[in-house]
């Protein structure tokens, strides 16, 4: 399978990063504005990649995509830059929206012209309401990396303060990949036990600070990476690989990420069924009132967000 990546900032290194080391593409191609950079990433990687399956890489312009099944787009402002790092902010990544969208504005047109049937997932924040902006700009096919990532840091730390291997918890957060994303903690469980029977691993706290603790730990996770090394790239670079191996192995994997979905009227994550071409079908999960209408609150946030954004299609 031929994979794209627009961008070669940290993400898009991250991403390229990731896929040659699980092998899941035979030839992938790097776009970048400044070729330059592009040209180094590859080259440096492809030492490397001897190590690692065999695949084809190398620097490209738009037209290099044609024929792609799969173009990851990682480019535009970060959290940092965009200055979307304040845990206080209830807007949290929606505040990259605007600069985010031009910069989609130019790229999603020339992509479409060279490879208007590949499957386009968008990596940059926030992903879920670029993705109406690309549908909006003429792409129909695509995917946000939603609260994919968001779910495995949420199996993360239940799994570490329960003292089990993350691959042992089943647990999901749904909705936006930002501030209103939603904890599914009603279906959370190990080995089919609900989280909230096991309390002799909660060290004596409540329910609800056991909760609220977790939850601190999973939301503000992107900020702490930032605060470390300048940007959160590497467990969504693996993330990416992962769903572009389900991708092109036709796995019938089931995960939380985003698609338009239009009970809700925009794209947010729900667990899905995956194959080639995307969302197969939703396997919308049982959950409690509260979480019901918290998902509710968090396509409501993200209409509002996409309400500013008109673009005409090429």
């Amino acid at each position: 399978m031929k994979v794209g990546i627009i961008g070669a900032g940290a993400v898009g290194s991250a991403c390229l990063t990731a896929l040659v080391a699980r092998g899941c593409a035979r030839e992938i191609v790097v776009v970048n504005r400044e070729r330059k950079r592009a040209d180094g990433l590859v080259t440096d990687i492809q030492y490397g990649a001897v190590l690692c399956p065999y695949a084809e890489l190398r620097a490209g312009d738009y037209s290099d995509l044609e024929g792609a099944a799969l173009v990851m787009i990682t480019a535009g402002a970060n959290e940092k830059t965009g200055g979307a790092t304040d845990r206080n902010d209830p807007a949290g990544r929606l505040r990259l929206l605007d600069t985010n969208a031009a910069v989609y504005q130019s790229i999603v047109p020339q992509l479409h012209a060279v490879a208007p049937q590949a499957l386009v997932l968008v990596v940059t924040d926030p992903p879920d309401p670029l993705a109406d902006v690309v549908r909006m700009l003429g792409h129909e096919c695509v995917l946000s990396t939603g609260t994919y990532l968001d779910s495995l840091r949420f199996r993360f730390h239940l799994a570490r303060r329960l003292e089990v291997s993350p691959a042992c918890v089943d647990a999901q957060i749904v909705g936006e990949h930002g501030t209103t994303e939603v904890f599914l903690w009603s279906s959370a469980r190990i080995a089919g036990k609900p989280v909230f029977e096991l309390p002799e691993r909660t060290s004596g706290q409540d329910r609800e600070e056991f909760r609220h603790e977790i939850e601190r730990q999973v939301r503000y996770a992107n900020i702490a990476i930032i605060e470390g090394i300048g940007a959160s790239q590497h467990g969504i670079g693996m993330a990416c690989a992962r769903i572009a191996e389900i991708l092109v192995r036709n796995e019938p994997a089931v995960i939380p990420i985003a698609s338009y979905n239009a009970e809700y009227g925009v794209t947010l994550s729900l667990p899905s069924v995956l194959g080639r071409r995307g969302v197969a079908r939703i396997l919308e999960p049982p959950m409690s009132d509260e979480e019901r209408k918290a998902l509710r609150r968090s396509a409501d946030t993200l209409k509002s967000a996409l309400a500013r954004m008109h673009f005409s299609r090429s």
